[in-house]
């Protein structure tokens, strides 16, 4: 029986059934609007009635996967977990979530769900976790989003409104993060292998002084963007001793990773199908995530190896015979972090880079020019660029320097991965960086194709 058992729930239920069967999409959300506009307090009322408690995961970058894999842990623990596996991350997807589900034993069930930077205030007001995972702030959506000094500002007020404060599973490798941090008892989350350190900080670090003092930070390692193991010179501040560290990321180019983790439990290797430091730190922060529950490390280490990659997130597929892969590429830090992990593959690469420039992109596409694609582009053999600014990312390749040749500009993106899938040889591999609509609208056509479930479907 539902947890829920009214007609306020039932008209939202019908209100999702309603927005699939008239192909508005997958229902993710319609059902949570409409039970707010019914029942304002419906949030509280079903979360709090959770038996397990609730987990919330926050960040600019990582949330979707890291959301998955801490449900795989859940589930391994014997939980029945409430979530908004389809990404729909406002607070009206959370309500949706929560009033679409109908679990065996509500005294029992979990609540994990993905939210937006931005909303995740008005979601914790509502959901009151047990704990909070958060893991990174980076520049995206800069008309929606405002600087990232603004969202942490907004989730350091959070964290000071009167009511009980939920277990704190902070990335130290953040200096934003890490400030949230300040005075309150944490579990710590990081990268500790210096082998997979960059030389320096990338020209568009966002996050490089002290939240302090303001001073200009330092850094032993930088693990990617802003991340890394940082102390301030004049005030003494630096990252957080490490409660749950990887100490040998075990990168293995595009097939995944092997990463070895400390943990107060003990030492665990997990072994993800998904590929990328950003991914090791992603399965680093699950884990956290799952210890803050009271799960044991060996049990989410397990679990977490199972689980395999999100929509559009190093996602594999096969169409008409090739192989693709999507690499979700919204802003700096996670385009950067596709392009090293492409790098680690050895040959040339046929890329497909999609941009588009609607709300939940952001209008503002200036940031792919602090995207360092250099490095790839002399082992690229064909580049496809489309979009609806798909000329913005041609004159970008061309500046560049992409060898003209290699340059396909196809703005509609239907024709675009048809041509692109064309260009690649037998047993050669597509690799699809697409902007987040541009993602969907790529996913779609693959649908159509037969070669994708929709993204809904998916848990």
């Amino acid at each position: 029986m539902n947890i829920v058992a009214s007609g306020s729930a039932a008209i939202a239920r019908a209100a999702g059934r309603a927005s699939r069967a008239m192909g508005r999409g997958g229902g993710t959300s319609v059902p949570g609007v409409v039970l707010l506009r019914i029942n304002p307090r419906a949030v509280d009322t079903i979360a709090d009635r959770l038996g397990g408690g609730s987990i919330l995961v926050s960040a600019t970058n990582g949330k979707t996967t890291t959301t998955r894999m801490l449900g795989g842990a859940l589930r391994a623990d014997g939980a029945e977990v409430i979530t908004n596996a389809a990404g729909a991350n406002l607070l009206s997807g959370v309500a949706a979530a929560l009033v679409g589900a109908r679990p065996a034993r509500p005294d029992t069930a979990c609540g994990l769900f993905e939210c937006d930077e931005a909303a995740l205030p008005a979601v914790m007001a509502r959901v009151h976790p047990r704990a909070i995972v958060l893991m990174n702030l980076f520049r995206d959506q800069l008309d929606r989003h405002g600087e990232l000094e603004a969202i942490a500002e907004r989730w350091q007020a959070m964290l000071l409104a009167p009511g009980a404060l939920p277990r704190l599973v902070l990335a130290a490798d953040d200096p934003a993060i890490a400030a949230l941090g300040d005075g309150r008892e944490c579990l710590w989350f990081g990268l500790d292998d210096p082998a997979v350190a960059t030389g320096a900080l990338p020209h568009a670090a966002d996050s490089t002084r002290c939240r302090a003092c303001g001073t200009p930070l330092t850094y032993d390692h930088v693990w990617f963007g802003h991340l890394g193991d940082w102390r301030c010179p004049a005030c003494g501040s630096s990252r957080p001793p490490l409660d749950v560290a990887v100490i040998d990321a075990g990168l293995r180019g595009a097939t995944g990773s092997d990463p070895l983790i400390r943990t107060p439990d003990g030492e665990v290797i997990l072994h993800l199908t998904v590929p990328g430091l950003h991914n090791v730190l992603n399965a680093a922060a699950a884990l956290a995530g799952a210890l803050a529950m009271g799960i044991r490390a060996d049990v989410a280490a397990a679990a977490i190896s199972q689980v395999p990659a999100a929509f559009g997130r190093a996602e594999h597929l096969v169409v008409d015979g090739t192989d693709l892969v999507l690499l979700l590429a919204k802003n700096p830090a996670g385009a950067n972090e596709n392009v090293r992990t492409l790098l680690l593959d050895p040959g040339d690469h046929h890329i497909l880079v999609a941009l588009n420039d609607r709300i939940a992109d952001g209008r503002d596409v200036s940031w792919i020019w602090d995207v360092d694609w250099e490095p790839l582009l002399p082992r690229v053999s064909s580049v496809t660029v489309t979009g609806e600014r798909a000329h913005d990312l041609a004159l970008r390749f061309r500046y560049g320097g992409l060898d003209p040749d290699h340059l396909h500009v196809i703005p509609d993106h239907r024709a675009a991965l048809a041509s692109a899938i064309a260009a690649v040889p037998p047993g050669g591999c597509l690799e699809v960086l697409p902007t987040y609509t541009a993602m969907h609208d790529i996913r779609a056509d693959l649908v159509a194709r037969g070669a994708a479930s929709e993204f809904w479907v998916e848990g």
